[in-house]
């Protein structure tokens, strides 16, 4: 484990209630991912990213926190998280937790006290508490990103803040008390060995003086090109500046992730200067059309907005929160062959990559989930006319023709019965599958040089670069074959290998396909 292991690393994303289940409850949990860390182990990845684990209600799947020291029974106990960070280092992975700074539950103690407490209490000054507006309505327009207003009335009469769902209020982070918390948390878990804290909403903590209105109509999403007064003030930097004095303070090279949803790629870039965050998600790069102009765009924006300031950028196609994107590059054979291609893209781009657990088995989104089981708050939220996001998080298929496929002795959410051919089991010995090319893909990333990306014109359907010395990567996004110069030898292909002559100088690289090379590129 070198220097500055992050600017190189392969992140594996695990959310925890559908990874694995050890407990027999339906429901993924610590013990449950311990067990199945030779999976993270055989894939190659460098470090694992655990979704929050804490004690929670669960309104938001563990992203409302109501104690940040404790684990959920639903997950384990303190005792069960302390084991996995030991076992995952023993293993020589490394291990990133959530932090969830923009809110707690309604049922922390803190809110607890603030709804007991009058207008103008201490306790509520942690919260963004207002009277109501001049009209009698919500203190401003603001909208909430799961749905509706981002206003809920006490039977004070007065309303509190909560950008995402009521049961998750937004903390007031002019508050000293708020600054002081989450250190604490901070040290908490570094205390514990963790590696590094994934900042949820790290975008979101600080709000415009005066709450001014945004003028919007229409539901704000997270990702949003407008300037709005809730998301992206300069003031969330000051709050990183002081958290990377103490991830700076702990051997090991601890680092920070942040979640950020801005309006630009340079507005990204800031959370990553020297002196703030480590890493940033690129978010931009996951929702890219399948076209090589538009990754292209993604790649350039990207690579050029972290050069301005020293940081590696990261390249991510799926997370617990987007549709996956084997469904999103259309969908069956054709989504799934995009989606090996973008593997190889992706994994061959300078800077850090995450894999979201699924994504290596060629998981596609469920889109036809019951509706009784819908458990994210956006169902709701919604009025029952947006899904939510559970299409992405339906548990992981291990093993066994039917389902819970080895998940456990059941599911929480029910998984597609057609996946018993892209289970762990199914795809591990078979050369061909999506799982072997993961970790074919990974081995070989190790060897990738160090060089910067160079750009190959190879015609508007074709991404090629070059990363000295020595390695090509070709992605033909077109539907017919595409002619290019042979970059040199074939490494690894997103399809079949015979597809490629070896005698002939130009070779015909495959729709939707991604090749890697080394030798001598033709310039």
């Amino acid at each position: 484990m070198g220097s500055n292991w992050w600017q190189t690393a392969v992140i594996y994303q695990i959310y925890v209630r559908s990874f694995a289940d050890a407990s027999g409850d339906g429901v993924g949990d610590l013990n449950g991912v311990r067990a199945r860390l030779g999976h993270l182990t055989d894939l190659g990845v460098d470090a694992l990213w655990l979704t929050p684990f804490y004690v929670s209600p669960m309104a938001d799947g563990g992203y409302d926190v109501a104690d940040y020291r404790e684990v959920d029974p639903l997950f384990g106990r303190l005792a069960d998280a302390e084991a996995l960070i030991g076992e995952a280092h023993d293993r020589g992975l490394r291990v990133i937790v959530d932090l969830v700074p923009n809110h707690t539950s309604s049922e922390h103690p803190w809110f607890a006290e603030a709804l007991a407490s009058p207008p103008g209490s201490e306790a509520r000054a942690r919260y963004l508490f207002r009277d109501s507006a001049p009209g009698g309505g919500p203190p401003n327009d603001w909208e909430s990103v799961f749905g509706g207003p981002a206003w809920t009335r006490v039977p004070d009469g007065q309303w509190y803040l909560h950008l995402f769902d009521p049961a998750q209020p937004d903390l007031n982070w002019k508050h000293p008390e708020v600054h002081a918390e989450f250190e604490s948390i901070l040290r908490f878990w570094l205390d514990r060995g963790v590696d590094g804290v994934r900042v949820d909403v790290a975008h979101g903590l600080v709000k415009a003086d005066g709450l001014p209105d945004t003028g919007r109509t229409g539901q704000i999403k997270l990702l949003t090109t407008a300037e709005l007064p809730y998301f992206d003030q300069d003031g969330v930097h000051e709050i990183y500046r002081e958290w990377r004095k103490i991830l700076d303070s702990y051997p090991g090279e601890r680092i920070g992730v942040a979640e950020a949803w801005v309006r630009s790629a340079d507005r990204l870039a800031r959370y990553v200067r020297p002196d703030e965050l480590h890493q940033a998600f690129n978010f931009a790069y996951a929702q890219a059309d399948w076209s090589a102009q538009r990754f292209r765009t993604a790649v350039d924006e990207s690579l050029a907005a972290v050069a301005g300031v020293g940081a590696a950028s990261t390249w991510v196609l799926s997370n617990h929160d987007i549709e996956r994107h084997v469904t999103r590059f259309g969908g069956g054979d054709l989504g799934r062959r995009r989606a090996r291609a973008a593997a190889l893209l992706t994994l061959a781009l300078p800077g850090s990559a995450y894999v979201y657990q699924g994504e290596e088995l060629g998981l596609d989104e469920v889109t036809d989930l019951p509706e009784e089981v819908l458990a994210d708050p956006v169902w709701e939220r919604s009025g029952h006319t947006d899904r939510g996001r559970d299409g992405c998080r339906v548990p992981m298929p291990w093993s066994g023709e039917a389902p819970p496929f080895g998940f456990g002795t059941s599911a929480w959410l029910p998984q597609p019965a057609e996946w018993a051919a892209l289970t762990v089991e199914a795809q591990r010995d078979d050369p061909h599958s999506m799982l072997s090319l993961y970790r074919e893909a990974l081995r070989l990333r190790r060897g990738i040089p160090d060089g910067g990306l160079v750009w190959l014109d190879r015609g508007p359907e074709v991404l090629a670069f070059r990363r000295e010395p020595g390695f090509t990567c070709t992605v033909n996004f077109g539907s017919s074959p595409a002619p290019v110069p042979r970059p040199g030898r074939l490494l690894l292909s997103s399809t079949d290998e015979s597809e490629f002559d070896p005698a002939e100088d130009t070779v015909q690289l495959p729709p939707d396909s991604a090749a890697w090379w080394t030798g001598d590129a033709h310039a």
